[in-house]
C-alpha cells in the first residue's frame, strides 16, 4: 500500500535544534510550523520522548512539510529512524494519521505521526515517565 503523501508531526528529536532534524529534515523541507497534537501525552525515552494515545492529552512539536520530490526518500528514511515496519508487531513506534492543529495558523491539518507502538504503550502508561506540558526539549526537558 503506498502511502499518502502527509506532513509529518515531529515532537522530539527531529525538531529544529535537535540532533535528527540536522541529520534528516534540514534542507528537505517546505515548511516547518509550530503546531499541536491533541489526545496524547508523551513519554521519556532513551533520550527521546514517545507521544502515547491519551484523551485529553496535547504534544507540542512542529508540522513538517517536504521538499517536492523529497516525500519518498524522506518519509523511508524517517520510518527507519523511528523503527517503523509496516505490520511488524516489533516495532517501537507505529506510523499513523492524525489531524494536527498548526499555531496561530487556523485548520487542523492531517499529518503523519510516530506514536509509541501498543506494547511499549502499555509498558510506558505502567513504569513509565510522563513528561509534563506534553513538551520535550532535550536534556533541559522537565519530566514530571
Amino acid at each position: 500500500m503506498i502511502a499518502p503523501e502527509l506532513p509529518f508531526f515531529v515532537y522530539g528529536t527531529l525538531r529544529p535544534g535537535e540532533v535528527n532534524h540536522d541529520l534528516l529534515l534540514r534542507g528537505r523541507t517546505r515548511d516547518e510550523v509550530p503546531a499541536r497534537l491533541t489526545g496524547a501525552v508523551l513519554y521519556d525515552g532513551p533520550g527521546y520522548p514517545y507521544a502515547v494515545e491519551e484523551p485529553g492529552g496535547t504534544v507540542t512539536g512542529e508540522l513538517v512539510t517536504a521538499l517536492p520530490g523529497a516525500y519518498g526518500a524522506l518519509l523511508a528514511e524517517l520510518d527507519v529512524l523511528e523503527e517503523y515496519r509496516p505490520g511488524d508487531p516489533r516495532n517501537l513506534y507505529e506510523r499513523i494519521a492524525r489531524e494536527v492543529l498548526p499555531l496561530g495558523a487556523g485548520a487542523p491539518v492531517r499529518a503523519w505521526v510516530y506514536v509509541a507502538a501498543a506494547e511499549v504503550a502499555a509498558r510506558l502508561r505502567t513504569e513509565g515517565r510522563l513528561i509534563a506540558g506534553g513538551e520535550w526539549r532535550g536534556p533541559g526537558r522537565v519530566v514530571g
